[in-house]
């Protein structure tokens, strides 16, 4: 495969997923802001850093973190080029790019969504109809995931759409984690209060592990457990040792396939086995903050030297 065809696969998929993570990287915010008397600008600063997007927000915004203002800026701002509408808006066209590659009900579906979220944000939400446009936006891309998952071969075409997929899913998991724990709970002496625990709850809930979580655990909702389901339990199609497992799958595949391994393929094992080498109780001790940062920063790294190895550029 090209590597250009190949760069346009893995970019399309992982801007479909930025669009779901971002609608529910806002809903994170707008659960957690709920359990508030009173939610302040230092809440929805954390939701922009948590998205990578603080540079650009105060370019555009300077330091007006109201809650109409932030969710604007990430659901529909032009000036933010990791909005949801902008999500969408480029990966309709790298699937234009790689047209052929693809199912005409992968196509159809992907045109669909960019139809529907565009008309959906065309005008500034109103917060009565937030949790509708959500909703929205995590079901058009849930449409592609189906059609994607019926109706391709099961080949390198899907190994890259797989791979952009995971790295952008584990990326995303891991900012809400961090964004949760470190950022918006308001005071060490809440951790392990009522709040703390509501709070983990909406975390849950964010990325849609809440009933999975009570399935395993029941009513038996404390951090640890929490933070113990999203990091590293390998059934939990969110979490990140479900999402490097799959990111070293595919690219174990591509390496069968064209009887090559790249220094991405050491990359992904090396995060695989980390994560299946820790334990909860050894993530606290030396720090959940620390282990999702390098998770993050690892992460991203694997991604530039999965462009580089595989030639996206030409």
């Amino acid at each position: 495969m090209l590597g250009k065809t190949a760069g346009g696969l893995f970019w399309m998929f992982r801007r479909l997923e930025r669009t779901e993570n971002t609608a529910r990287l806002v809903d994170a915010g707008v659960r957690i802001a709920l359990t508030r008397s009173s939610a302040g600008p230092d809440d929805w600063k954390s939701i922009v850093t948590a998205a990578g997007v603080g540079d650009a927000f105060e370019t555009r915004h300077g330091q007006q973190y109201e809650a109409s203002t932030v969710v604007d800026f990430l659901l529909r701002d032009p000036a933010n080029p990791s909005s949801v509408r902008s999500s969408i808006e480029m990966a309709r066209t790298n699937a234009r790019l790689v047209r052929t590659a693809l199912t005409r009900e992968v196509w159809e579906a992907t045109n669909e969504c960019w139809m529907t979220l565009d008309k959906a944000l065309s005008d500034p939400v109103r917060e009565r109809d937030l949790p509708s446009i959500l909703g929205t936006i995590r079901q058009q891309s849930a449409l592609v995931r189906g059609a994607l998952h019926g109706t391709m071969l099961r080949n390198d075409i899907y190994d890259f759409a797989r791979i952009g997929t995971f790295l952008e899913r584990g990326d995303s998991t891991a900012r809400i984690l961090n964004v949760k724990y470190y950022v918006l709970l308001p005071s060490v002496s809440f951790v392990g209060s009522s709040l703390d625990n509501v709070q983990w709850e909406t975390i849950l809930r964010s990325v849609s592990a809440h009933r999975a979580y009570r399935w395993l655990n029941g009513a038996d909702f404390n951090p640890k457990g929490i933070a113990d389901f999203l990091i590293l339990d390998r059934r939990m199609p969110r979490s990140l040792a479900f999402c490097a497992a799959k990111i070293a799958d595919n690219l174990g595949y591509l390496a069968d396939d064209y009887g090559l391994r790249h220094p991405c393929h050491d990359m992904a094992e090396a995060m695989r086995n980390c994560l299946r080498g820790h334990t909860i109780d050894s993530i606290m001790e030396d720090g959940l903050h620390e282990f999702i940062e390098t998770f993050i920063r690892d992460n991203n790294a694997l991604g530039s030297e999965v462009e580089r190895n595989y030639r996206f550029n030409g």
